[in-house]
């Protein structure tokens, strides 16, 4: 089975407090880098490997830097984070700048390449509920 990573932006955040407080920059702004609804289908193929390039200069590389361990385990179709979001093959994660930080949706897409792979997909439950959460 193939594993193909997708990655949205569901939202950029500014806190302009914080920016006026403890930037040299008072004035930076939201992310000049990443706009809500912007998406990213990785691929770790011989051919293209988007992994290991940052996506060829498309990625900022503070954001890859925080979400890129779920995004290499969703390229190798491990679960992302196996109790914690209710579909295994998902994990919502943000970058690291406290002042306007960007909010990820990491996805693992599947790919069978034969019946026996489809099969076994169409009998495989990913979901997860409150009773299994994982709370830390």
């Amino acid at each position: 089975m193939k594993h193909e990573c997708k990655i949205t932006v569901l939202e950029t955040k500014c806190f302009e407090d914080y920016q006026e407080k403890y930037l040299a920059n008072s004035k930076s702004g939201p992310c000049p880098f990443f706009k809500k609804g912007d998406t990213f289908v990785l691929k770790r193929t011989p051919e293209q490997d988007d992994f290991y390039h940052l996506m060829n200069g498309k990625f900022c590389g503070e954001a890859w830097d925080a979400i890129s361990r779920y995004v290499y385990t969703a390229l190798q179709g491990g679960s992302i984070m196996h109790g914690w979001t209710n579909d295994d093959r998902m994990m919502i994660a943000c970058c690291n700048d406290g002042t306007r930080p960007v909010i990820f949706k990491i996805e693992r897409i599947d790919i069978p390449e034969n019946d026996e792979e489809k099969e076994y997909l169409s009998k495989q439950d990913f979901s997860n509920s409150v009773d299994e959460a994982y709370t830390g």
